[in-house]
């Protein structure tokens, strides 16, 4: 008797193993951030200012893919600890804009081994990480093709 249900078993989701796969990979993350007090998310919103400079919440969350929900709690905390500051526009006060203190640009230096440090947790070829790379932000752009 043929299964009918197949596409109903775990092992058939796409979706399965790219959770399984980002909350390992992040779990990976934590005992290099612990020392800097970062969150994941924290060091991935720092790692868009860091390369950006200053930048609106909105221009943030689509570089992150986070709604502003999940993105101001994170803002607000990195800024308490002195790591970014918000400002409004002074074009538009309804934009809000996050900036480095120097205390968050000081951060870079101390995060610059972490990709290298996780990097070795995960065993795959350059070739191959090149090639998930560029397989995973596919799959982002048609989702966001297919949200437009």
């Amino acid at each position: 008797m043929k299964d009918d249900y197949a596409q109903l078993k775990l092992e058939n989701q796409l979706c399965f193993p790219l959770y399984a796969c980002s909350k390992e990979v992040v779990r990976q993350y934590k005992p290099f951030l612990d020392p800097l007090g970062l969150t994941y998310t924290q060091y991935i919103t720092l790692l868009v200012l860091w390369e950006a400079g200053e930048l609106s919440v909105k221009d943030m969350g689509e570089r992150l893919w986070l709604d502003s929900g999940t993105l101001t709690p994170v803002l607000k905390k990195l800024e308490a600890k002195g790591i970014v500051t918000r400002r409004r526009s002074v074009e538009d006060e309804r934009v809000v804009l996050i900036g480095l203190t120097p205390e968050g640009e000081a951060l870079k230096e101390k995060a610059a081994s972490i990709p290298f440090q996780v990097g070795k947790c995960i065993r795959l070829s350059p070739e191959e990480i090149k090639e998930l790379h560029g397989l995973l932000y596919k799959v982002l752009e048609s989702m966001s093709q297919d949200e437009a």
